[in-house]
């Protein structure tokens, strides 16, 4: 079988997988280039002599300069907490293609503030431009997943959604790199620094050219009403007429989910608030989708990305010029194999087994790294070049962020943004947003105190809530590939939940037959619109 064949959920004619489905993903991921970007490219500016000389680093004591640099990085997560809730009512009332321009414009604004900070103004517009910059991504973390997997056929919705994650990589690439590029080719100067903060504006400027490319999702304008625009933007994505049996599926299937919501929850912006609080169904998945970014936090990764020198002078790497090109490698293997996890092992491997491997393989390069750490304390033994124990602490370092990426990077955005009733989706992965930035922001608030107070230890405590992940995903995450998104219910439902996705697929296939010899008994007498509007009476 080939890296691009599709594991279908029934059979779906070639033209739904087109290159407008994948360019409407491509777009929305600029959001997630902002967001990369922006967490790569903070803590290697951090480290140049440049940035330092203008802001009087040397003046600060060790303490002082932690707490300021916890506090420039934190603040831009504490604005994306709230920007994932502030994404709610923009996503409900004006849909998920003018949020994406709203997160793009407030991005902008906090981008521009940031680049008026010099050494006589102090770091304040640094601060306030952080946390606009993070109330824009934080509103794009929320909507983007959404509207992707809205659009998206089940065969590879795991991919398309993987096209966020693949964004959030090259934005962390670039960002990795662009602070090595300025160190060699530029001598310490105020444009030094300068040049990674005007970057931000980049991603976000394509974003706002590339939303009047795409169309709005065909599910949210069934939810608002606007049926006739959501039938014409559903045809366009999916390059079939509206007559197709797929098209009739599909619409019955919508109208249907639709229906039961309207009669369970009901359809407003209100209403999922009360669902939230009085259905126990969804209140258990929020949790699911909390604690799975709880997991993603706990396993150090946004403490590499934001404080990459630091982690790797705790290996024993000594140098900026040393530090800078190591993190840049770092960021090379993240994004070579996001590729590989978008193209092979999301919509194969499936969601749930990447993230238990993932865990176990992650979990067992931790300990080595922080056992090494103990026996060699490279902090307090420092040399001039790396040992063979430091050479090989920087292979299992580059071995974890080969476990890690494929699984906790990106799976945990990809089973949010799939397990939710369309009419809570919105709020849910709000929420689900929300979580991601709060244990973010916990980890990046408190990594250089960790540092600074635990030493090798760190490594011990992200290998050990890597270990905790296992049993809570086994026992707890049912596998989704491959089920539509109007199936989620049932697949929560089934137990045990290491079996549920076997048992789910079979009642579908099942029902899949009897849908389709009933469609040709009826010998398609009505037009394509009137059969869908039939089914859903049904």
């Amino acid at each position: 079988m080939s890296i691009l064949s599709m594991v279908e959920d029934r059979p779906t004619p070639k033209e739904v997988y087109n290159w407008r489905i994948y360019l409407l993903a491509a777009v929305a991921s600029c959001t997630s280039c902002m967001i990369g970007y922006d967490s790569a490219f903070i803590g290697t500016t951090l480290s140049l002599t440049s940035f330092k000389d203008e802001f009087h680093w040397s003046s600060m004591s060790s303490a002082t300069q932690s707490l300021v640099s916890a506090n420039i990085v934190s603040c831009y997560q504490a604005g994306a907490f709230f920007g994932a809730f502030f994404a709610y009512p923009i996503g409900h009332f004006w849909g998920r293609r003018w949020g994406l321009m709203a997160s793009a414009l407030i991005f902008i604004l906090g981008a521009g503030l940031m680049l008026g900070a010099n050494g006589q103004r102090g770091l304040g517009l640094i601060y306030a431009g952080r946390v606009l910059a993070g109330l824009g991504v934080g509103a794009g973390s929320n909507i983007t997943p959404i509207y992707i997997s809205e659009l998206s056929p089940p065969a590879i919705r795991g991919r398309l959604v993987g096209v966020y994650e693949l964004g959030w990589q090259i934005g962390g690439l670039v960002g990795f790199w662009i602070n090595y590029g300025v160190d060699q080719t530029m001598a310490p100067s105020h444009k030094q620094w300068l040049i990674p903060f005007a970057v931000q504006l980049i991603p976000s400027g394509l974003l706002i050219f590339g939303i009047f490319l795409i169309r709005e999702s065909p599910r949210w304008l069934f939810l608002r009403g606007r049926r006739e625009e959501a039938i014409k933007n559903l045809t366009w994505i999916r390059q079939i007429p509206e007559d197709h049996i797929y098209m009739i599926e599909e619409i019955g299937a919508i109208d249907q989910t639709l229906e039961h919501q309207r009669s369970t929850i009901g359809l407003g912006f209100w209403k999922p608030f009360k669902a939230v609080w009085t259905n126990k169904k969804i209140l258990y998945r929020l949790f699911l989708g909390s604690m799975l970014f709880f997991w993603q936090n706990g396993s150090g990764i946004n403490a590499i990305n934001y404080y990459s020198p630091t982690v790797f002078k705790s290996i024993g790497l000594t140098g900026t010029s040393a530090s800078l090109l190591t993190t840049g490698i770092f960021g090379v293997v993240k994004t070579v194999v996001t590729i590989l996890w978008i193209l092979y092992l999301i919509d194969r491997l499936g969601r749930r087994n990447l993230l238990l491997f993932g865990a176990l393989g992650g979990s067992i390069c931790m300990w080595i790294l922080g056992a090494y750490i103990k026996v060699a304390d490279p902090t307090n033994n420092p040399t001039d070049h790396l040992s063979g124990g430091g050479v090989a602490a920087i292979f299992f370092f580059y071995l974890w962020t080969a476990f890690y990426t494929p699984s906790w990077n990106g799976t945990p955005w990809v089973i949010n943004s799939e397990m939710f009733d369309p009419n809570v989706r919105s709020l849910a992965q709000a929420c689900a947003a929300g979580s991601n930035w709060l244990w973010n922001f916990l980890i990046s608030r408190f990594t250089p105190q960790m540092f600074d107070a635990m030493d090798y230890g760190v490594y011990f405590f992200f290998a050990s809530l890597m270990l905790l992940s296992i049993p809570f995903v086994f026992f707890l995450i049912p596998e989704t590939k491959g089920i539509p998104l109007e199936n989620m219910d049932p697949l929560f439902e089934t137990k045990p939940i290491w079996r549920a996705h076997a048992k789910v697929l079979a009642q579908l296939h099942e029902d899949e037959e009897h849908f389709r010899r009933d469609l040709e008994e009826s010998g398609f007498k009505k037009s394509g619109v009137e059969q869908v509007e039939d089914m859903a009476k049904v």
